[in-house]
């Protein structure tokens, strides 16, 4: 009954978002790539995030890009993940002596407040996060195992899982490297308390693990020697500025635990470029402080200070020292956000209230806490809502307003989005993407020469094979058909396997009444892309030309 519930209380409040549209780096996933569809099961695998792409794979299988069933797969992992959750959190409080029913009553407020906390819609309504929450799933699953097992000394067997599901776990998302460090902590903590006997009875563990920690580690500095957003290489971001933010953002994250106000896809948060800018030393004096009293009143308040620590070592890999070029996201508190309930679990464990009363109290944060998340699941399953939102609370950043402008787009409003990616250009200086969209919109807005401007601009600063098909295009559609011709012979020699250039060149051909070439066009075009309609129909139509009729 208890899985039913939850169930339905996922899909209520995610119901808005689940019905709604890939949204921002959705569209930048594999399986939008021209020719995907026939590529076998191995090529989804090869990445460095293997069961991730087989989750993908599956979804793909029954629905291709229709994104019902993928936002569906992500609210069953988040439903799984808060189950977790409140077996975690009935595990520790029994550990530390919280009698029944209290302990009950808060493992249960703990793990409704992790599935309906507003903070988490980012994680589940964006597809793209489906390796947090997945990740998150298997991290708690591996967690659970070691905590539920019957002896302070682990068995073989168990650790052999516990290992199994944590290589899983760090294999869907790098973060979960860090589950040994809160392993070691929870033994040292409760096994049997403040002592270094549990660990070191569960040698059969953290031998293994620690392997396991080290191909962790080889795992992440692969994934971040070639990532382009994250990583020691950045130049704009070095790791001491990145630090000096997070000092900052963390207590941003704390808010919003508290009070979930000001929920953005894309924060305008600045960076510290030293120890004083910001007030970011004021947020390292903080958390320092916090620590100490944390570690020097660990008896008295074993679930908070427990759950502080734990919180830090979570939190740690998004927000320490290695640089992230987003500063501020908020699904980067869905794996450290148990810390949180802990420290909450502690606190409402020692209020002077009658059970009935707390009970009450608490099934009406879970029921405020709903409604503000099925408000939130609103903006998400618009991209339109979404973005305006966006804008409006980060009116001096870029990528919100090019996310906008893509939005219009979309919806085929493209004199407008024309409008917002001219304002995105304002906002910072244009780079190739932007020119492409930009001229995208001209295009259908109507407006061919200021289209083909911006996507000469665009070659200016990468020749790639795209931007000089698109300019075969424009030009071909204008019925100049010697530069759309020449523009489409240098996207095939930039990239001869570039699909859309063959179903430019076809149209060119066909706007000549050469059916018999436009027709090898969109032969080669098909053999690159068999599912691309456009080059089937321009076959269709150019083989009935070249075909002499009896």
């Amino acid at each position: 009954m208890g899985l039913l519930a939850a169930l339905f209380i996922a899909f209520e409040i995610y119901g808005p978002s689940i019905r709604g549209p890939f949204l921002f780096d959705d569209r930048y996933l594999p399986f939008f790539l021209p020719g995907w569809s026939q590529a076998p099961l191995s090529q989804w695998l090869a990445g460095v995030r293997p069961l991730l792409m087989f989750t993908y794979w599956l979804n793909f299988q029954q629905s291709q890009t229709d994104p019902f069933w993928y936002h569906v797969l992500n609210v069953l992992f988040h439903t799984g993940a808060s189950i977790l959750t409140w077996l975690i959190l009935e595990r520790i409080l029994e550990l530390a002596s919280v009698a029944n029913p209290i302990r009950r009553i808060l493992a249960l407020f703990g793990g409704l407040l992790f599935l309906v906390h507003p903070i988490q819609t980012e994680s589940v309504a964006y597809v793209a996060s489906r390796s947090e929450n997945l990740s998150v799933l298997l991290f708690d699953a591996a967690f659970a195992i070691f905590l539920y097992r019957r002896s302070i000394a682990i068995r073989i067997p168990t650790a052999i899982a516990v290992v199994l599901v944590y290589l899983l776990a760090s294999s869907t998302k790098e973060h979960a490297v860090v589950l040994p460090a809160l392993l070691l902590l929870t033994d040292y903590w409760w096994n049997p308390g403040f002592s270094f006997e549990g660990i070191r009875r569960n040698y059969k563990l953290y031998l293994p693990i620690a392997i396991g920690a080290l191909l962790g580690g080889w795992w992440v500095s692969r994934v971040l020697s070639h990532a382009a957003t994250a990583g020691f290489g950045m130049k704009d971001l070095p790791w001491y500025e990145y630090f000096f933010s997070q000092c900052r953002a963390i207590w941003i994250y704390l808010r919003m635990f508290v009070l979930p106000f000001g929920q953005n896809v894309d924060h305008e948060f600045a960076v510290s470029r030293n120890i004083l800018d910001h007030g970011a030393i004021a947020g390292l004096i903080a958390l320092i402080a916090v620590s100490i009293a944390a570690w020097f009143w660990r008896r008295r308040f074993p679930i908070a200070s427990y759950g502080w620590f734990a919180f830090l070592i979570l939190i740690a890999p998004t927000s320490s020292f290695v640089p992230i070029q987003d500063l501020l996201v908020e699904r980067r508190l869905y794996l450290p956000f148990i810390g949180l309930l802990l420290i909450c679990c502690d606190v409402l464990r020692r209020l002077r209230v009658s059970r009935t009363a707390l009970a009450g109290t608490l099934a009406g944060v879970i029921a405020v806490f709903a409604i503000l998340t099925y408000n939130r699941n609103q903006v998400w399953g618009d991209s339109l809502a979404l973005w305006k939102d966006s804008t409006t609370k980060s009116p001096n950043k870029s990528r919100p307003r090019f996310q906008l402008a893509y939005a219009y787009y979309a919806e085929g409003q493209c004199a407008e989005a024309a409008k917002q990616y001219r304002q995105a250009s304002e906002l910072e200086k244009p780079d190739y993407s932007l020119y492409v969209d930009w001229a995208l919109a001209n295009d259908c807005a109507g407006q061919p020469d200021t289209a083909l401007d911006h996507l000469h601009k665009a070659v200016a600063l990468d020749p790639t094979a795209h931007a000089w098909a698109l300019i075969g295009m424009v030009y071909a559609k204008r019925n100049e058909r010697g530069p759309a011709l020449e523009a489409l012979d240098k996207a095939q020699l930039l990239d001869p396997n570039f699909q859309p250039t063959y179903v430019y060149r076809g149209n060119v051909y066909m706007l000549s009444g050469d059916s018999a070439n436009a027709a090898v066009q969109f032969r080669r075009a098909i053999e690159l892309n068999p599912t691309d309609m456009a080059a089937r129909n321009g076959l269709n139509l150019a083989t009935r030309q070249v075909t002499p009729r009896l």
